[in-house]
């Protein structure tokens, strides 16, 4: 690596949150580029140069990377696709004021090597919500190869589309954001700036973004979004276990496997789900829906076709309990 392209290394942080005495960070190291601010006036040209710019820019592996949180130092690699994580314990809140955690490559040595900021984020209470993103917040059309491509690359954070009444139907769901919002999509890291910016944008309750690690670039670009999903099992078990006594709300569509990954957490932790709410893709296939059944109990599994549908059953239980 020459020094000229080390000089332009730095950490992207992603995430910083946790309950009331574990904490979780992740990030990557990139080399850095520059990216406007999208404007709903930008043309599809615009948005695709933008795109060829976001996935222009390299990930970095086997990077050490410090981190500072309390007082204290951690230093952790990147992977093969310059992803870093960790979980610490033992670290509750200090005091009222808003935590800050700081990331820095600090090996192979970099000349005036970046200092990364984030907040760290604490939840807590009985309740939260976990939803996927692509075609149950977002249009996206995934099961459409073609189109999903175009949309991705040709629109921008202000120019794609939610899923009509979907902010209305969150913010019932989190009682106006009072309530954990956690996103899980097979959505790659590079796309987590345009994602947080599109939910600002559309009033849509924000939350960490637990989102794919494989790295995308311009060769595989499109393939983001897709192959194989179990990842999303994974990181939703993660928050479980990181909240184990919170419920949750989980939120998907039937486009992928989001029905059978939630009935997989309903027959894990019966107990932890106060419901599923699916947005229906198509048709649903019989042979799907004969499996889920005869696998957990679809009491609580609600296939909607709209966010209306989805108010209205949710008023409903609330009125019951």
């Amino acid at each position: 690596m020459t020094k000229s392209k080390r000089d332009r290394i730095k950490v992207e942080p992603f995430l910083a949150f946790g309950n009331t005495h574990e904490v979780f960070f992740k990030g990557r190291v990139i080399t850095a580029y520059q990216q406007k601010r999208p404007s709903s006036r930008n043309g599809w040209l615009k948005n695709v140069l933008a795109t060829i710019k976001r996935y222009a820019g390299s990930s970095v592996p086997n990077m050490t990377v410090e981190i500072i949180f309390q007082d204290k130092t951690y230093v952790v690699q990147t992977d093969q696709d310059g992803v870093f994580e960790l979980q610490v314990g033992d670290s509750p809140a200090q005091s009222a004021q808003n935590e800050i955690v700081t990331f820095q490559v600090v090996h192979p040595e970099i000349k005036n090597s970046p200092v990364a900021h984030l907040e760290v984020l604490r939840y807590s209470g009985a309740t939260g919500v976990i939803s996927d993103i692509d075609d149950t917040v977002i249009i996206s059309h995934s099961t459409d190869l073609g189109r999903k491509f175009w949309l991705s690359v040709s629109k921008n954070a202000l120019t794609r589309r939610p899923l009509p009444g979907v902010s209305s139907f969150y913010r019932k769901l989190t009682e106006n954001g009072k309530l954990p919002m956690f996103y899980v999509s097979s959505s790659d890291w590079s796309l987590f700036d345009l994602i947080k910016d599109f939910l600002r944008f559309r009033h849509i309750p924000d939350g960490p973004l637990l989102l794919k690690d494989k790295h995308i670039n311009l060769k595989n670009v499109w393939k983001s979004g897709g192959g194989d999903h179990q990842h999303k099992y994974q990181k939703i078990v993660h928050l479980f276990k990181l909240y184990p006594e919170m419920a949750f709300y989980l939120i998907g569509d039937s486009g992928q496997e989001d029905p059978e990954i939630y009935a997989d957490m309903v027959q894990k932790y019966p107990n932890r789900v106060k419901g599923v709410f699916i947005r229906l893709v198509g048709k649903f296939d019989p042979a799907r829906r004969k499996q889920l059944e005869e696998k957990i109990s679809t009491e609580n599994f609600h296939f909607v076709e709209t966010s209306e549908q989805a108010i209205a059953i949710l008023e409903q239980e609330m009125k019951e309990n």
